[in-house]
């Protein structure tokens, strides 16, 4: 009887064990979260974010621990073809895009409320709708087009064209000239596709505009058709990385 017992209480252990391990797999693997799309958490101390090597930005930046190794990996092969590429944007929460938006938001007093949002999101996301909350979104070398038209910006934005895509990255915001939505041209806002289309899948399914709120503004967001307008709307080449991932 005492060899059976004892046999007993070591399957008991060992199911628990299991069901402990599938448990953190289970955590580990649910790592896309409501507060997480919107931008509502601290990346500092969020295991899911690393602050960035200072050779690879120009402050300090977090972005997502597998954003990162992509993006050090295509560094090297940049360095390595004669081409530095240099993060100056990553991560921002809720706060941040609130600072960004509400100082802007200001800026254009004299337009009306509509106007104001519309000349605002020219360039700039309201927040709870950033791709830069997800961790998975930087802007590179510069934050004006007109620097990747010639010279050296012109060579560094070539060389993204043609090899980001092979490190997971994606120019989301190009041209409208096809009828792309949302955003104006951004030669420098680069994605990392195979991250970010499950955090625009979380976002499409699970988030609506009585979440997009506390902010100057905010109430706007639905007139404005911010979430297909401007949250979906990215670039065919982007779109077509969401269904082939």
């Amino acid at each position: 009887m005492g060899v059976k017992k004892n046999y007993i209480v070591f399957l008991i252990i060992i199911f628990g064990l299991q069901n402990k391990v599938i448990s953190q797999n289970m955590v580990n693997q649910d790592s896309i979260y409501k507060d997480l799309v919107l931008g509502k958490f601290n990346y500092k101390n969020n295991n899911l974010f690393v602050k960035a090597n200072p050779i690879h930005t120009s402050k300090t930046i977090y972005l997502n621990n597998e954003v990162y190794i992509a993006f050090v990996d295509m560094y090297k092969q940049a360095k390595a073809d004669g081409i530095d590429l240099k993060i100056i944007s990553g991560t921002r929460n809720f706060t941040e895009q609130k600072t960004i938006w509400e100082r802007k938001w200001n800026k254009y007093k004299n337009l009306q409320p509509f106007d104001r949002a519309k000349k605002i999101l020219e360039y700039s996301s309201m927040p709870t709708t950033s791709r830069h909350h997800w961790g998975t979104d930087i802007d590179l070398n510069s934050l004006s087009n007109t620097y990747f038209e010639h010279g050296k910006g012109k060579k560094e934005y070539e060389w993204l064209i043609k090899n980001a895509h092979a490190f997971g990255f994606y120019q989301v915001y190009t041209n409208k000239e096809t009828g792309r939505t949302g955003y104006n041209l951004e030669k420098w806002h680069w994605s990392y596709m195979p991250l970010a289309s499950k955090y625009l899948n979380y976002y499409n399914t699970n988030i609506n505009y009585i979440d997009i709120t506390n902010f100057e503004g905010s109430e706007l967001a639905e007139k404005l058709n911010i979430i297909p307008g401007y949250v979906n709307g990215i670039s065919e080449e982007a779109k077509n990385a969401i269904l082939t991932d």
